[in-house]
């Protein structure tokens, strides 16, 4: 109990850090005019309610000064996007300079000298207010390597706090509002190592948006996703592992921004009979209809080509991927946008920056979701003052940011990282304690699988009986490609199928309007009896004021009649499991 109360503890935390706004950074590149028919976007196609911060890629540069990248943005895409602010006078623009076509050189020259940051800086400050921008963002991939030489990491640091001086200098001379100040940066630790002063950015710049996407891709020759939630054993590369990174080296927490990709990463696989996290591929799928880039898809392109596509969730990893004949994609969608959005908030992180606006589906014409499906996921859930208690926001994800040592539910991911042979018939997966033999094929999970360490969660509509040999567990919301069945051996002692002991000193049962007071250390019952069945109405009542109130799938968390959070039923069954592991409580949900 004292482990659930803690868990209930970390929720009133959560719920009480949430009075603090968060920001949503949104990108819009120039050229997705470019794109034909109903996918060329204008900013005037922009919801300027949608996010916090506005950003428009990118500006050029000459002659050590900051430039407009053509005419049309100077004449007409400049005003038109910064006429946004009109319909909210909350919103900020910034202008960005670079990319990563941008490349190094100009940026290198810029930097060598005092003399050539200042007229860098006063271009800056001269082209930002006369388009009426609120703040400079820059895109310089990257300090230090790509031909950059090392010495610029300490003068992109100077060029830096000048740029901080001189934006309180002319704020005050000039009695405006401070220019912000952002920058976008690496997710990838030697890159941090190499181009970063982590604490020293942390202190001069306004937010810092960590581009926690593009750890896999096509110029690999095997299948990854392309911005993981978490992290692989070998394999640090993920957005969490990114955002504790930085906040490890010194840099705030309520200023690092987590990247989030409106876009996949496309594969051609090598056999289309592998098609597994970790399969052989030859090299990018062929470009979209719109976006024309070999080995990329945008959102609003995605949503076609899974419609035809198998799905697959990666457990673990908390996002999906999907694959038909040789293409394979790793891509985000409603969920695991979801699951980032939470675990922005529950780390207590600056918020989230999308790249781009417009590779969501602006119009909502091709998911069928409404405009901007993605975008508005990450505005209900970290726009909101306290915890949403919508079903998108029921989600359990593991307690801490760090590195995930649990496999995949296809094959072990060391079999990628190391190209062993991979078993294609018979494999042995480790689930915390638990060995699981698939027989036959996989298994490929649709209902999400929350797994911890040493324990294992059994997702909604899961039936699960148990013999003195072994336990059974038949998903009754899995898909496969032959009938099969999953064995899971576990180390635990057995227990008798028709009894379950509860470990509960005081659980209130409600149901059909009745309450039942039961009492005792630990209360033992059928569980296909009426007496303990936790479903649709039940009521477990903890010490301080505590009311677990279970529905059909989720369990809502009251206080003193006061809504503090939900969460999925399965969550909540691991943490009494907990309690006492030498007992199991089992719990029949119904329907």
């Amino acid at each position: 109990m004292r482990r659930l109360l803690l868990w209930v503890g970390l929720v009133l935390g959560l719920a009480h850090h949430n009075d603090a706004a968060h920001k949503l950074v949104c990108y819009f590149t120039n050229w997705a005019y470019s794109r034909p028919n109903t996918a060329s976007i204008l900013p005037q196609d922009l919801d300027p309610f949608l996010c916090t911060h506005l950003i428009f890629a990118f500006a050029s540069m000459k002659d050590n000064q900051i430039i407009a990248k053509n005419a049309q943005d100077e004449n007409i895409f400049y005003p038109e996007f910064n006429k946004l602010k009109e319909r909210n006078r909350k919103l900020k623009t910034l202008l960005s300079v670079g990319g990563w076509d941008f490349g190094t050189p100009r940026f290198t020259a810029m930097l060598s000298t005092s003399l050539r940051r200042e007229k860098f800086i006063d271009s800056v400050i001269s082209l930002l207010r006369t388009y009426n921008f609120d703040g400079l963002d820059l895109f310089f991939l990257y300090p230090g390597l790509r031909g950059s030489p090392i010495h610029d990491r300490w003068n992109f640091l100077f060029l830096i706090e000048e740029l901080m001086f001189a934006f309180k200098k002319e704020a005050i001379n000039n009695f405006h509002p401070k220019l912000l100040l952002s920058a976008a940066v690496s997710g990838v630790p030697h890159i941090i190592q190499t181009s970063y002063d982590v604490r020293l950015l942390g202190r001069c710049l306004d937010f810092i948006s960590i581009l926690s996407y593009d750890f896999h891709g096509p110029w690999e020759k095997f299948t990854g996703h392309n911005s993981p939630l978490f992290s692989w054993p070998g394999d640090s590369k993920s957005s969490a592992y990114a955002m504790n990174y930085w906040r490890k080296l010194g840099a705030p927490s309520e200023k690092l921004i987590m990247g989030l990709p409106t876009y996949g990463r496309t594969y051609c696989l090598l056999k289309t009979s592998e098609t597994w996290l970790g399969a052989m591929a030859t090299g990018p799928a062929p470009p979209g209809k719109y976006t024309k880039q070999s080995g990329f898809l945008a959102y609003f392109e995605i949503c076609n080509f899974v419609q035809r596509a198998k799905k697959r969730w990666i457990d673990n990893q908390f996002v999906p991927y999907a694959y038909q004949g040789k293409k394979w994609i790793g891509y985000d969608d409603a969920s695991s946008f979801s699951y980032k959005a939470l675990f922005i908030k529950r780390e207590h992180f600056g918020g989230a920056m999308v790249w781009t606006l417009d590779l969501d589906d602006v119009k909502g014409t091709f998911c069928g979701n409404g405009p901007f499906p993605l975008v508005h996921i990450l505005k209900n859930l970290l726009m909101k003052n306290k915890f949403s208690s919508t079903p998108s926001s029921r989600f359990f994800f593991p307690p801490s940011g760090e590195e995930i040592e649990a496999t995949d539910s296809q094959r072990k991911y060391e079999s990628m990282i190391t190209n062993a042979t991979v078993i294609t018939r018979r494999e042995v997966m480790m689930l915390g304690k638990c060995n699981v033999t698939l027989t036959k094929k996989t298994l490929t999970p649709v209902v999400h699988l929350a797994v911890i360490p040493g324990e294992m969660a059994l997702s909604p509509k899961h039936h699960l009986t148990v013999s003195p040999e072994r336990t059974i567990m038949t998903p009754a919301n899995f898909q496969t490609e032959t009938s099969g069945e999953m064995a899971v051996t576990s180390t635990r002692k057995s227990i008798d199928s028709e009894r379950a002991t509860v470990p509960l000193g005081r659980m209130a049962v409600t149901s059909d309007e009745q309450t039942k007071i039961l009492r005792g250390e630990n209360l033992t019952s059928k569980t296909e009896a009426e007496d303990i069945i936790l479903s649709s109405g039940s009521v477990i009542q903890l010490p301080g004021n505590f009311l677990l109130a279970f529905d059909s799938l989720f369990v809502s968390i009251h206080r003193n009649d006061s809504f503090v959070n939900s969460m999925t039923l399965p969550a909540i069954l691991l943490f009494l499991k907990k309690e006492n592991p030498s007992k199991i409580l089992a719990a029949n949900q119904g329907s």
